[in-house]
């Protein structure tokens, strides 16, 4: 009989301690060790048992062919595009995301949309009824999708081996649990050594799983940092659940980029993808109302333009408010800073509320032009003219700094209809502007900007 004994691990890195430590001496955190019951002999870890390997030698990097690896293509075009061109096969990806944002809709909505491809979704947290009600909601259905409800890591690598799935999803990573570990479900221990297996298998099998996974209150994935580093793709799936749009980032890619996004607006027959945003985060009815700006941001390769929001009132209660929505509020405390000292409008008094239209959140530089034209709208009660938008960073010295992919900002706007466009002033050595028919504003300083938007 295997002796047990009780250690403490950091739910944050996976460190482990033979005493409680209120601080982590690796990361730092606080209030992060949980006591966990370890077996001193573990039992046997055959699992998934590999047919035996090839004697492997070393080889020097001339001596390695490579080939393209083919790519599945999952017939959603938002999720390509974030995967980097599809899946490869023998990869682990893990999709995380807040509880009721959709992650479980649109893998299951992905999955039986694969023509070709048998797939086993393993469900660890709903029944296959329950499946069945999600299918018919979403209205596709297809063959080749296998479900099977299991926590039981031995009993999935059984329905594995009897099937061959060319493809598994594993929703989700937190309700699996190991003989091999005797803690508790969701447990460090426990998601570590399912995701070590689960690892195993995708690249030995060269079968491609899907694992879902749980975000904590600060955002990042539960479990273990060290599942991020097992699995080759990160992908976040986020957005507020009263809006409907969501928004799947690439955290990590081994495969791809991690600049890219996809697009998807929820609706009752399931997740629709979103391939042009910028008409639908543009309301069209904002005509002669102040404190509206549009600014042209780029999230991956994709440019968009987006619909920026200010109100700017009298302090009622003496302490000043500044709260923003979808924007970083210490850049918008800067930018404040930047209108006070440079421009000479004086805001300390004033309460300014700033929102980003669409439940989008935004990191691009080049959003700081409009966000000032936005307030500076609000501030004065003076409507920017229809049909203007706007990019560019702004510096602290009040100078209109330049944006990386001009050319595919100013297209975009152009193929929306807008009739002008203030870019920053360098931003127009070498580059022709005679084929468009979109005007040009360029300024330099914040000044020339209020001058050009107000006269």
């Amino acid at each position: 009989m295997a002796k047990t004994k009780s250690v403490y691990v950091c739910s944050n890195c996976g460190a482990d301690s033979p005493k409680w430590q209120g601080r982590c001496p690796v990361c730092g955190e606080w209030n992060t060790y949980v006591e966990e019951i370890v077996s001193k002999q573990p039992a046997s870890r055959n699992a998934f048992n590999p047919r035996e390997k090839e004697h492997a030698k070393p080889l020097l990097l001339h001596e390695i062919k490579s080939t393209e690896e083919p790519r599945i293509d999952l017939q959603n075009g938002e999720l390509n595009r974030v995967l980097g061109g599809g899946l490869v096969k023998g990869s682990l990806v893990l999709i995380g995301g807040e509880p009721g944002i959709g992650k479980s809709t649109l893998i299951l909505q992905t999955v039986l949309a694969l023509r070709g491809i048998k797939t086993l979704y393993i469900s660890g947290e709903e029944s296959a009824k329950q499946l069945k009600l999600r299918a018919e909601r979403i209205g596709t259905s297809h063959a080749e999708c296998y479900i099977v409800c299991e926590t039981s890591l031995e009993e999935i690598f059984v329905h594995i081996k009897n099937i061959q799935p060319d493809l598994v999803v594993i929703d989700s990573i937190q309700t699996i649990q190991t003989e091999a570990a005797e803690s508790s479900p969701g447990s460090v221990t426990q998601v570590r050594e399912c995701s070590a297996a689960i690892l195993k298998y995708a690249k030995e099998s060269g079968t491609p799983v899907l694992l879902i996974g749980h975000i904590n209150k600060e955002g990042s994935i539960a479990g273990p940092k060290v599942l991020e580093h097992i699995v080759d793709t990160v992908l976040q799936f986020e957005g507020d659940r009263h809006y409907m749009y969501r928004i799947l980032r690439s955290i990590k890619n081994r495969f791809g980029s991690t600049a890219e996004l996809g697009i998807y607006e929820m609706r009752q027959e399931g997740l629709r993808e979103v391939t042009n945003p910028s008409e639908l985060l543009l309301s069209q009815q904002h005509e002669g109302l102040s404190g509206v700006a549009i600014a042209v941001a780029i999230e991956g390769i994709r440019p968009f333009l987006i619909e920026t929001q200010s109100l700017v009132s009298t302090a009622a209660y003496g302490t000043p408010q500044r709260s923003a929505t979808g924007f970083d509020l210490r850049r918008m405390n800067m930018l404040l800073a930047v209108l006070e000292k440079r421009v000479g409008f004086k805001l300390a008094q004033k309460d300014v509320f700033l929102n980003i239209a669409g439940g989008l959140r935004v990191n691009d530089p080049a959003m700081d032009l409009g966000v000032i034209s936005a307030i500076l709208s609000s501030n004065m009660d003076m409507a920017i003219e229809p049909q203007t938008c706007m990019t560019g960073e702004v510096g602290l010295s009040g100078e209109i700094r330049p944006v990386n992919r001009i050319e595919q900002r100013i297209l975009e706007a152009e193929k929306l209809g807008f009739k002008q466009i203030l870019i920053p002033a360098n931003n127009l050595k070498g580059f022709n502007t005679n084929k468009l028919n979109i005007k040009i504003i360029p300024v330099r300083k914040v000044e020339e900007a209020f001058r050009s938007l107000f006269g």
